[in-house]
């Protein structure tokens, strides 16, 4: 097979032919359609990540149809389209997984970080780091969904937003654009904030309900107009973008970071203190949620905005990405 690999810590990746790998007992082969390039991939192409051991081959928003079963795993046969996130698998055996808490397993593995992942025409997966993908869901757009759309789904589902609160999503871009779709399609009164007033006109199509360009207007005093946000998700990783909508919060209200910033955030405790309101963060989720993800996503025909490679054009691919080109996600096509 062919397979994308970060020789070691910071080169290029290099084009390599390797044999197919066979699954261990818990594992299945994934025979790869399509896998997303995410912004955390330069954990494994930089180093950047603790334990990270070369050559490795990254990707994380992996789809496909499993071709090889491993002789422990009845839950999955041969032919079954699936996919596999960052969730990579959990030890059932840690605390968290004994309360069921999966995502918080002490020791997870990581797809295309602490094994290959889908940067390559085959990867071995554990069976419980699988995702039943819907059989109308195209490869390409499913493949965002595992990281970025997971992201964004699982983080307004379990916030305290109800249908008809106002929600807003800060930044329209690799996460937001799904999160607006997402807020919409859940019954909120949709608000996408964004320094780019040219993307107001997407915005809108993608189901907001207002815009507010954060360039010209205090996103704060423009969401406590609409009478304060119940929730606000805060996608672009800026601390300054997340500090901004802080004094939007309404009663109860609470700011949820999904977009990591590279310094702290500063945060006003008056406010907080003066609506009950909380600055919180969240991961993506496990393959149940990846699942719940994408079968919410093929019912109400929600869709990444995507441009698609092939494998051997994964270095310019990658380069668009970490240069925020991409509009919005980039994907390796490897049907």
């Amino acid at each position: 097979m062919r397979a994308a690999v970060v020789p070691e810590a910071g080169a290029d990746f290099e084009l390599v032919d390797r044999p197919i790998p066979d699954p261990d007992p818990t594992e299945v082969r994934i025979a790869v359609d399509a896998c997303g390039i995410c912004h955390s991939d330069v954990f494994v192409k930089e180093g950047t990540f603790p334990g990270v051991s070369y050559p490795r081959t990254p990707g994380h928003e992996v789809v496909g149809r499993i071709d090889a079963v491993g002789a422990d795993v009845t839950a999955w046969s041969e032919g079954d389209r699936v996919g596999a996130g960052w969730h990579g698998g959990h030890c059932f055996t840690c605390e968290p997984c004994r309360r069921g808490d999966f995502l918080l397993c002490e020791n997870a593995e990581i797809t295309g970080l602490t094994f290959d992942g889908g940067y390559a025409e085959y990867a071995t997966v554990p069976s419980e780091a699988l995702a039943a993908v819907p059989d109308d869901l195209d490869a390409v757009d499913a493949a965002p969904l595992l990281c970025a759309g997971v992201t964004t789904y699982n983080a307004l589902r379990n916030s305290d937003a109800r249908p008809g609160d106002v929600v807003a999503v800060v930044g329209v871009g690799g996460l937001g654009h799904l999160g607006v779709q997402y807020a919409h399609a859940a019954g909120f009164e949709t608000v996408a904030v964004s320094r780019s007033p040219g993307k107001r006109d997407l915005a809108l199509d993608l189901g907001a309900d207002h815009f507010v360009d954060a360039s010209e207007t205090d996103p704060a005093e423009a969401l406590q107009a609409l009478g304060g946000a119940r929730v606000v998700l805060s996608t672009a990783p800026s601390a300054d973008a997340a500090e901004s909508v802080v004094g939007g919060l309404g009663a109860d209200g609470e700011v949820v970071v999904v977009g990591i910033p590279g310094k702290p955030v500063p945060v006003d405790a008056q406010h907080l203190v003066g609506t009950r309101g909380a600055v919180s963060g969240w991961g993506s989720g496990h393959a149940r949620d990846s699942q719940d993800t994408l079968e919410f996503s093929d019912l109400r025909d929600i869709t990444p905005v995507v441009e698609t490679f092939p494998l051997d054009e994964v270095d310019a691919a990658y380069d668009r990405m970490v240069e925020n080109e991409t509009r919005f996600r980039a994907v390796l096509d490897l049907t």
